[in-house]
Formats: structure tokens, C-alpha cells, sequence
């Protein structure tokens, strides 16, 4: 990395990737005089990583699921082959040389089916490892996409009369054994952002995995230590959507309005219930560097976005966001020998990370403790866990809705959100708020999941 210029270290996400000439417009290109200084690490196209491991909402499987499951994978690889030309071919009137894109894809595919091959003599072996190989077979596949996508976008900007390079974090053939952090300095030592765009991809090969820690995170996360890594001026993300103070889908555009500042406490907060900003352990790695992050909508190029700063506080006491997730379970243990005994609840806790489980609150009473945990980390082994060693254990499908800002420190705000609830005959089955008031969680059966995020949006952000 040559000199000391100030530059930012911009993260383009799937479904931005895919209309990727709107985003030459609208971002890379936006301001002529400003096209250097800047990183662009890309996801892969929309729907692509899906095909390659598994749909992340729908879990429908992937190729990696059917290469873990003995199904044939190499049918389905040379498919998603002639999916991704198709994608090339719709780039070509942008600049994109097709015939330089699909050798390039389809050499690197051909040597992944190889790769897998091996790979599967080697498991059938009995020799080795499984889950060792099979991660290494995930990550394998999880870098062909953004190989794909930071390829093209290289092409598309050299063809169009600018310097641009592409930089292959992939460490495709790469018999080097860096860590992530080595690969990441390695790959910048002498490259100068003020002279040459940069495309990255999202996926870092490194000798501790990262989808070990982050699986479908990575992107955010290679985002993130590049940022650190070369001091970053700020962290941008670009989005298909401004973080609004409420989901347009549900409550309407006209009713939600963009968050211009918060800070990092607040990004947390989203994250856990899934309705992340940026990926947690990607900005806590920010926050501690002191890189503010700033979320951009792609399509509204004109706006600020979001900034995300460690120390902002809203200067009014206000609810900045609602939000929440209806893939809820209630977790309630209720034993008579709770009340005045010391550490009882750590063995609640002890159960819980005895199966690798978080829990998103938890309230209690004299004797009894509910914790509220996501649908994916429950399992019919944790409920049996828990009834071995507790007298009354039972298990709720519901949802939570929050209400979360820099400061809400508002006399009677909690009041107030109670009480709109209570005037549509929401029953709210549990609270949860810490001193720090932060964030107002409130526990609701999931037939009432859209009406609270309505009823709180209405009483606490249009008022």
C-alpha cells in the first residue's frame, strides 16, 4: 500500500451486483473527478451463493448440500455454468467481454468439480476428517461467486477506459499458508487506491476458514479487516434499501423515514434479531479501529445514507427504529427451588451453550426464567436437555418487536408503547429493557407480529 491518501472501502451486496450498470452509474462512476481512492469488495450476483451452498432463508438445498449428501454435484455445477454465461451475456452491452468472462468462470468451475472429486475419494476413504473437509469443500464453492462477480466488474471498468484491477482474495491455486489478516496485506502491499478501482472478492481464503466463524457473513467480513487493515477514512455499504425507521414493506414508504446517524449500539441491536446493518463481529472490528460505517441505498445515489459512529447520541430522546422477527421461541423454565438459590440460572445457561445456543433476552421472576431464543438454534434435543434437569419446561413459538434508538430515555415512552398495544388488543406476553435504554423488546404472540410493528411505528415514530 503505497502513501497515506484517504480512501474508502466500499461493500457492493448480491442484489446490487445484479443490475450491476445501474451501480456503474449511480456509485462507481457517479462523480467523474472521485473515481479513484476507493475499494469496491463485491458479493456474488444475486442468488448465486443460494445455488452454490443452500438458500439462507429456505435452507432449499445447494450444491454444497449435495456434494455433503453424495448427490451429483458435478450436474449440477456444469447448470449453474451456463447460468452464470447467461449472466455475462446480459453485461455484455455494458462492456463486458463475454468470450474473456466465460473462460474465465468456466476454467475455474471445471477445476472446482476436479477439486471435489478428489475431495469425495478421500471422505470416502474413511481416513480423514469429515466436517474438516466438507468446511473446506463449502469454502470452495462460496468462492466461486464472488470470483465471478469481481472478475466481470474488473472487465466491465477496463473496457469502459479505466484503470481498474481485480484483486482474487480467493487464493485459488494459491499454495501460500496465510492467515486471512496475512493474505489481505499481501494482496495490497503495493497497490496504490488514487491510481487503479479496485474490485475484491468477498470471500478471503485463509488457514483458519472464515466461514468457520462468519459462514454467509464472510463478505461483510473481508469488508470489514480491509478496512482496518489499510486505515480506511469510512466503511460504506451499499444497500437495495436506506436503513428506515421502520420495514417499507410492512408499514408502506410514505410512512418510514431513513436513520441519517446512530452509533454502533444500535447496529448490535439489529443484528440480533437478524435485521443486520453489517454483520456484528465485522463491525465491532470498525468500531474498535474508530472507521465509521455509512449504509447507502444504491438506487438513491444522491442521499448521505445511514452514518454508524461509536459515540453519536441523539440529541432528543426519540425511537429511531422498529423492528423485530416473528422466528421466535420462548424458552420458560419454571422450578420452585429457583427463588433465593445462588448461580441457579447458570445452569440454565449451561444447557444453552452445552448446545451452542444464544439467547436473545431473558426475564425473570422468583421461579421462573424465559429466555427467548431463535427458531434455527432450538432443537428437540435442547427441550429434552432442559427437562432432565428442571421441574417444568416448556417451549412458544412467538415474536419480538423493538423499539431501538441512541437515546430513549424518554419518561413514560415504555408506557406509551404499552398502552397504543393495548388499545388494539395486543396482549404483550413479556418485556425486556436495560438501563441503558437502548432498546424496548417486547414479546407477542406471531398472529400479532405486523400489527405491533404498525401500532409502535404509528405511536413512537409518527408522533
Amino acid at each position: 500500500m503505497e502513501g497515506n491518501r484517504q480512501f474508502r472501502v466500499e461493500k457492493i451486496g448480491g442484489t446490487s451486483m445484479s443490475v450491476f450498470n445501474e451501480i456503474v452509474e449511480n456509485i462507481i462512476l457517479k462523480d467523474k473527478d472521485d473515481v479513484y481512492n476507493r475499494i469496491f469488495v463485491v458479493s456474488a450476483y444475486g442468488g448465486i451463493t443460494n445455488d452454490l451452498l443452500e438458500h439462507k432463508k429456505s435452507g432449499e438445498t445447494g450444491i454444497y448440500k449435495l456434494f455433503e449428501s453424495h448427490g451429483d454435484y458435478s450436474k449440477a455445477l456444469n447448470s449453474l455454468k451456463k447460468k452464470l454465461f447467461r449472466i455475462n451475456k446480459r453485461f455484455e452491452p455494458f462492456g463486458l467481454d463475454t468470450t474473456i468472462a466465460n473462460e474465465f468462470i468456466s476454467g475455474r468451475i471445471d477445476r472446482a468439480i476436479k477439486i471435489l472429486e478428489s475431495m469425495q475419494a478421500v471422505l470416502a476413504s474413511g481416513y480423514v476428517n469429515r466436517h474438516e473437509l466438507l468446511l473446506s469443500a463449502r469454502e470452495l464453492l462460496a468462492s466461486l461467486g464472488e470470483m465471478h462477480s469481481a472478475f466481470n466488474s474488473t472487465n466491465i471498468l477496463l473496457n469502459n477506459g479505466y484503470d481498474a484491477k481485480f484483486i482474487d482474495l480467493s487464493g485459488w491455486e494459491d499454495g501460500h499458508q496465510y492467515t486471512i489478516d496475512e493474505r489481505i496485506r499481501t494482496a495490497f502491499e503495493s497497490i496504490d487506491p488514487s491510481k487503479v478501482i479496485c474490485f475484491v472478492t468477498g470471500y478471503t481464503k485463509g488457514t483458519e476458514g472464515i466461514m468457520r466463524e462468519f459462514d454467509r457473513g464472510y463478505s461483510e467480513v473481508t469488508f470489514s479487516k480491509i478496512a482496518v487493515a489499510l486505515k480506511a477514512e469510512e466503511a460504506v455499504i451499499h444497500k437495495e434499501f436506506h436503513l428506515c425507521s421502520g420495514d417499507p414493506e410492512i408499514l408502506g414508504v410514505d410512512r418510514v423515514k431513513p436513520v441519517c446517524k446512530t452509533n454502533f449500539d444500535v447496529a448490535d441491536q439489529l443484528a440480533d434479531v437478524d435485521m443486520e446493518a453489517i454483520h456484528p463481529k465485522a463491525s465491532k472490528a470498525l468500531e474498535i479501529a474508530g472507521i465509521p460505517i455509512r449504509v447507502k441505498n444504491a438506487f438513491e445515489p444522491e442521499h448521505k445514507g445511514t452514518l454508524i459512529t461509536k459515540n453519536y447520541i441523539c440529541p432528543e430522546s426519540q425511537i429511531e427504529i422498529i423492528t423485530g422477527s416473528n422466528k421466535m421461541t420462548s424458552l420458560g423454565i419454571h422450578d420452585t427451588r429457583m427463588v433465593g438459590e445462588v448461580g441457579f440460572d447458570l445452569r440454565i445457561m449451561k444447557v444453552l451453550a452445552d448446545h451452542k445456543v444464544s439467547f436473545i433476552c431473558k426475564m425473570t421472576n422468583a421461579n421462573t426464567i424465559e429466555v427467548l431464543i431463535k427458531d434455527k438454534e432450538y432443537s428437540k434435543a435442547l427441550l429434552k436437555s432442559l427437562k432432565s434437569q428442571f421441574e417444568t419446561v416448556t417451549s412458544t413459538p412467538v415474536a419480538i418487536v423493538c423499539a431501538i434508538g441512541s437515546n430513549i430515555a424518554k419518561p413514560g415512552i415504555l408506557a406509551m408503547a404499552a398502552g397504543a398495544m393495548a388499545k388494539q388488543g395486543i396482549n404483550i406476553l413479556a418485556v425486556s429493557q436495560t438501563s441503558r435504554q437502548t432498546n424496548m423488546q417486547f414479546i407477542v404472540e406471531r398472529k400479532e407480529f405486523i400489527e405491533a410493528q404498525k401500532v409502535l411505528h404509528q405511536a413512537l415514530c409518527e408522533a
